[in-house]
C-alpha cells in the first residue's frame, strides 16, 4: 500500500525500519516528510515539514496515498490528523481534541480528576505572582510544568518549594518555551520509579504494549536539566504482569473512556508516563504518540506487523490484532550533542555508524542528523545537525547483554564534543 510517515527523528526512523519489514510497505509505494538520513533508507524523503499541514494532505493525495502515520505531536495538535480523515485517508494518530492530553496537561489534569485517575494534585495558574505566592506557601517540594507542548523540557522538579520561583518566572514571564508556558501546573512532588506504559487504542480496543523505562536527566545518575530522552531499555522489572493489570484496569480505561465522552474516538498510542509511588502508580504525564527514545528499543522488541496494527487501529479493528513481542531485552543509548540540552554546535562529521550497525542485534537510529551533501541519502559523510543525534540500540537475552552491547556499539562512534550517559538501564540490573 501507499504510505505516508510524518517526522524526522529517531522514533520516526524507528517506526520506518520497522514499518518496511512488512510486505504492505515497498521502498517505491514508501514516503517520509521530512525524513532523515536514517529513515532515507527505507523511504523516500520529501521536502515537506511536519508542521505544513496542507502540502502534506496535498502529496498524499497526489500520491493516492492509503495510509498516513504521524510520528511527533506538534503536527497531530495542529490537526493534521483531522484533515488527514477529512481527505478520505486512514491516519495513524490521534485527531486534536485527542493531541490535547498532551499538548494541554491542564486539560489533561482535569480529565483526570474528572474520571478518578491515579495522579498528582496540582493547582493551574495562568498568573505569575498567584503561582509564586502559592509555592512559597508550601512546606513540601514541587514539580513545575508548562501546560503546553515544550519538546519534554517543560518539567522542573523542586524539592524545596522556593527553588520553584526562579522557574516560574522563566517559564510564564520570560517566556522560554513560549506560549506553552503562558500556563503552569504546579504539582506536589511525588517520588518513586518511573516506568512508561503505551498502548494502541482504536476508540474502542486498548492494547497495552511491553513496559519501558526512559531517562530524562542529562547526567548519570538521573541528574542535571531535562531532556527529551536520553535512553530508554525494555522490559522493566518492577512492571510485572499484576503492575500492568491494575494500570490498564485504573489508568487507561479510565482515561479512554473519559475522552470519549468528552470528545469522541481517541485513536493511535496512548502514552502514559507513570511513577510507582507507595500508594501504588500514579501518572506523571500523558502524551499522544511514542515517545522517543522509548520508541527505539520498543521498535526492537516488536515481533508483529506493525503496518497491519496501525491499519487496524485505522479501521478501528484492533480487537482482530495479536501482536507478539520478542523475548529479549532492549536498551537504548542516546548519543548527543555536547552542550545538550543547552547551547550546542552543529556540523561536526560522525563516523563509526557501519561498524555499530554490523554487530549482531544492534541498530543505530538517526535523530539528529544530516548529510554533507544536503541530500537525504547518497552522502559521502553525515553531519550532527540537532541535540539528540542518535538512537544506538541493542537486543540481548537479559538488560545487561542488551546494555553491554549497546555501549559497545556506541564506542565504534565518534564526532567532535560527543556525550551520552554511562548509565543507561542500570537500575534494572542487579548487582
Amino acid at each position: 500500500m501507499n504510505i505516508l510517515l510524518v517526522g524526522s527523528g529517531g522514533r520516526e526512523h524507528a517506526l520506518a525500519w520497522k514499518m518496511a519489514q512488512s510486505p504492505l510497505c515497498k521502498y517505491d509505494r514508501f514516503w517520509t516528510a521530512p525524513g532523515n538520513p536514517g529513515i532515507a533508507q527505507h523511504a523516500q524523503c520529501v521536502n515537506i515539514s511536519v508542521d505544513d499541514t496542507e502540502a502534506i494532505v496535498s502529496f498524499a493525495r497526489q500520491n493516492a496515498v492509503e495510509l498516513v502515520v504521524v510520528g511527533p505531536e506538534d503536527p497531530l495538535a495542529n490537526a493534521l490528523g483531522d484533515e488527514i480523515r477529512q481527505a478520505g485517508i486512514l491516519c495513524f494518530g490521534p485527531s486534536a481534541e485527542g493531541a490535547r492530553i498532551e499538548a494541554d496537561k491542564a486539560y489533561a489534569k482535569n480529565l483526570m480528576r474528572a474520571a478518578s485517575v491515579p495522579t498528582a494534585e496540582a493547582r493551574i495558574f495562568t498568573d505569575l505572582q498567584s503561582a509564586k505566592d502559592y509555592v512559597l506557601s508550601r512546606d513540601n517540594g514541587v514539580a513545575v510544568k508548562a501546560a503546553g507542548l515544550a519538546k519534554g523540557k517543560g518539567v522542573i522538579v523542586c524539592p524545596e518549594p522556593y527553588q520553584a520561583v526562579k522557574p516560574l518566572e522563566e517559564i510564564m514571564g520570560k517566556k522560554i518555551f513560549g506560549d506553552a508556558g503562558n500556563t503552569v501546573l504546579v504539582e506536589e512532588m511525588i517520588t518513586g520509579p518511573e516506568a512508561t506504559v503505551m498502548a494502541f487504542c482504536d476508540g474502542k480496543t486498548i492494547y497495552p504494549m511491553e513496559p519501558l523505562q526512559d531517562h530524562k536527566p542529562i547526567d548519570d545518575g538521573d541528574t542535571g536539566p531535562n531532556t527529551g530522552g536520553m535512553g530508554a531499555y525494555s522490559p522493566v522489572p518492577i512492571v510485572d504482569g499484576a503492575a500492568m493489570d491494575r494500570i490498564e484496569r485504573e489508568i487507561l480505561v479510565p482515561i479512554v473512556d473519559a475522552m470519549r465522552r468528552d470528545f469522541g474516538r481517541y485513536e493511535g498510542v496512548l502514552y502514559a508516563g507513570l511513577m510507582f509511588t507507595n500508594a501504588g502508580p500514579k501518572v506523571i504525564e500523558f502524551n499522544c504518540r511514542f515517545g522517543d527514545p522509548e520508541c527505539q528499543p520498543l521498535m526492537m522488541r516488536f515481533k508483529s506487523d506493525l503496518v497491519e496494527v496501525m491499519v487496524a487501529v485505522a479501521e478501528h479493528k484492533l480487537a482482530e490484532t495479536t501482536i507478539e513481542w520478542d523475548r529479549r531485552a532492549a536498551v537504548c543509548v542516546v548519543m548527543a550533542s555536547g552542550g545538550y540540552p543547552g547551547t550546542y554546535e552543529k556540523g561536526f562529521e560522525i563516523t563509526g555508524i557501519d561498524q555499530a550497525d554490523a554487530m549482531d542485534g544492534v541498530k543505530v537510529f538517526h535523530a539528529g542528523t544530516s548529510a554533507a551533501n544536503g541530500q537525504s541519502s547518497g552522502a559521502e559523510k553525515l553531519l550532527t545537525a540537532g541535540g539528540r543525534v542518535l538512537g544506538v540500540t541493542a537486543l540481548g537475552d537479559t538488560i545487561a547483554d542488551a546494555q553491554k552491547r549497546a555501549y559497545q556499539a556506541a564506542q565504534k562512534i565518534h564526532w567532535q564534543d560527543c556525550y551520552y550517559r554511562k548509565d543507561i538501564a542500570a537500575k534494572a540490573i542487579k548487582p
